[in-house]
């Protein structure tokens, strides 16, 4: 098989993209100034590269695979293999949001209000896609960045990206409507996936990172109990499917062992120690494969 191309996020996905993959089991990283990171998988081969730019490098082949938001697929009408959805972003595991935003005193209200107007967006295809099917005719002209401080007095309303909203609040202005919901994607050159070889190895991609996603806010808990209160501790346990349950070698007491959501632990520990169980044990989990 030769080497999967793979492209990585350059920029604000970056780091939490370099994390995932470590959870995932692939120990990679680059030096502050090189665009090509180290990776202990002789089957890959990373480049860093912009997001924006990865669906179409991919669609050309140039890269067989590589993780993007969707909001760059869409962007760029890229003709590529959706492989998998990745809920992770720079901040939280939320999806993030292209947003019509405007300063707080704008008397613009809707989409509509556009009319005739400036907007200044980094996701110009994106953009004017969306006031084509509202009807609206504005112009749309691209940012080169620093979009949020460029309203009011160079343009009427902007079009930007936002994971809490925390930027555009600071900058004074107000969300009007959402108009793209994005989540990380790994996606696949269509030639590539048909090979079976590459598919392979892409699809391995796909399971240890959607299983070290899955993984991220989940726990194992361990415990002993004795096997009349089975009935009582199983019932506080919620589980993937059904606790695993084991004989210990004194038959009377048995192990029992469930993944749970660790916001769920702090509530289920007292309750699980009245209902009988002992030797309680919460451990972290890297992946979680369903």
């Amino acid at each position: 098989m030769s080497v999967i191309k793979v492209g990585l996020p350059k920029g604000s996905l970056q780091e939490s993209t370099f994390a995932l993959m470590r959870r995932a089991g692939w120990a990679c990283s680059v030096g502050s100034r090189s665009y090509v990171p180290t990776v202990d998988d002789p089957d890959l081969a990373l480049r860093l590269v912009r997001p924006q730019e990865i669906p179409r490098y991919v669609e050309l082949g140039l890269l067989d695979a590589g993780l993007t938001g969707y909001d760059w697929i869409y962007e760029n009408g890229s003709d590529v293999e959706e492989v998998a959805e990745l809920c992770y972003s720079k901040a939280t595991s939320n999806p993030v949001r292209w947003v019509l935003a405007v300063p707080q005193d704008s008397a613009i209200q809707s989409v509509q209000d556009l009319e005739g107007k400036r907007i200044a967006t980094e996701a110009v295809g994106l953009t004017k896609r969306y006031l084509a099917e509202k009807g609206v005719k504005a112009e749309v002209e691209f940012s080169w960045g620093a979009t949020e401080v460029k309203a009011p007095e160079l343009v009427d309303a902007i079009v930007e990206l936002t994971e809490t909203g925390s930027s555009l609040r600071a900058n004074h202005l107000r969300i009007v409507e959402t108009i793209l919901t994005s989540t990380t994607r790994l996606i696949a050159n269509k030639a590539a996936w048909a090979d079976p070889a590459k598919h392979a190895k892409i699809e391995q991609m796909s399971v240890l990172l959607r299983a070290a996603l899955a993984a991220e806010h989940k726990v194992l808990l361990k415990m002993n109990a004795r096997k009349g209160d089975i009935p009582a501790v199983t019932r506080v346990l919620p589980s993937l499917h059904a606790p695993t349950i084991n004989t210990l070698n004194d038959i009377s007491w048995v192990a029992i062992e469930t993944v749970v959501d660790e916001s769920q632990v702090r509530d289920l520990i007292p309750r699980l120690c009245e209902a009988g169980a002992s030797g309680i044990i919460e451990l972290a989990l890297n992946k979680v494969v369903p």
